[in-house]
């Protein structure tokens, strides 16, 4: 059985396992970003487990790449809101991506001067030991 296909006799939808196996998080999180107010309340099976739908696995994996790109829960959760609100909210999503876009870029920005950094530092340590052995060698 696929992860797009529910479990017989689940109700439809996928269990929490599954949600968890699919996205790569686990229970723990999933229902965190569901207390959290992330994930808006799961569909319940007949006999009370939650069942993810398909919209449900791609909303997780947006919110994931928000946490991954350093967005703030309580950012996340606002987002999440305004979501919740509908077309409405479009604009005030948007400038809410948009800004998160630019400080990601400044981290980028950020990131790759300390990566510059470490490789001269790690440049000059080569050259030191290069040389240290040479001298070792000679003796």
């Amino acid at each position: 059985m696929t992860d797009e296909h529910p479990d017989p006799g689940s109700d439809g939808g996928l269990t929490v396992a599954r949600m968890a196996e699919r996205t790569g998080v686990s229970a723990h999180t999933l229902r965190y970003y569901e207390r959290a107010g992330l994930i808006r309340p799961v569909r319940r099976s007949t006999g009370n487990h939650r069942r993810y739908q398909p919209e449900d696995v791609e909303w997780l994996r947006f919110l994931l790449r928000l946490r991954e790109t350093g967005m703030p829960i309580s950012r996340m959760r606002r987002y999440a809101e305004l979501r919740a609100e509908g077309a409405s909210t479009l604009r005030a999503r948007m400038d809410m991506l948009a800004d998160h876009h630019e400080h990601l870029r400044a981290r980028i920005a950020a990131l790759t001067d300390h990566e510059r950094a470490l490789k001269t530092k790690v440049a000059a340590y080569e050259e030191l030991i290069r040389a240290h052995e040479g001298y070792r060698k000679a003796e």
